[in-house]
């Protein structure tokens, strides 16, 4: 089993930050290669599935995620299938850290056998490592905006 993994501290509650990156009306903001959400998805409850499209190598694929876990402000788990990849499981973490949070991500899969799996092996696992990071660096000023909505106006000196 190949897994990835990577953290990246916020400096927002976890509530909020849990709110955010949940909300698919968000998913564009940070999604490396998101594109849509289909119609007929579902997303509120362990075992609710969601089709969206991406942007992957090129092309639009189709992937399509089934919760397994939800735990609000805490856990997120989800099953992944995508036509020309390995099947995945993926973990969003989110950890409570003084003010802020910890947002871990967690992709595991099974390379596949021959040609393919040195692609897994090497290349998809670089691949969604750089995911991680593009999705850390575009969290960065969406969380810190987020924020400032939320927070009250300031008296004027």
């Amino acid at each position: 089993m190949k897994r990835v993994e990577a953290a990246h501290r916020y400096d927002v509650p976890v509530e909020r930050g849990f709110a955010f990156i949940t909300d698919p009306a968000n998913w564009s903001k940070f999604w490396p290669g998101y594109a849509r959400l289909e119609e007929d998805s579902t997303r509120g409850a362990p075992g609710d599935t969601a089709r969206l499209v991406t942007r992957l190598f090129g092309r639009e694929r189709l992937l399509t995620m089934r919760i397994t876990a939800l735990e609000p402000n805490r856990l997120v788990t989800y099953t992944s299938t995508q036509p020309g990849l390995p099947d995945a499981s993926h973990e969003r973490h989110f950890e409570p850290d003084g003010a802020g949070f910890i947002y871990r991500l967690v992709v595991a899969y099974e390379p596949r056998g021959g040609m393919a799996g040195l692609f897994d092996r090497f290349v998809l696992a670089r691949g969604v490592r750089r995911a991680f990071q593009r999705t850390f660096v575009a969290l960065e000023p969406e969380l810190a905006s987020s924020q400032d909505e939320a927070a009250p106006p300031r008296p004027a000196d």
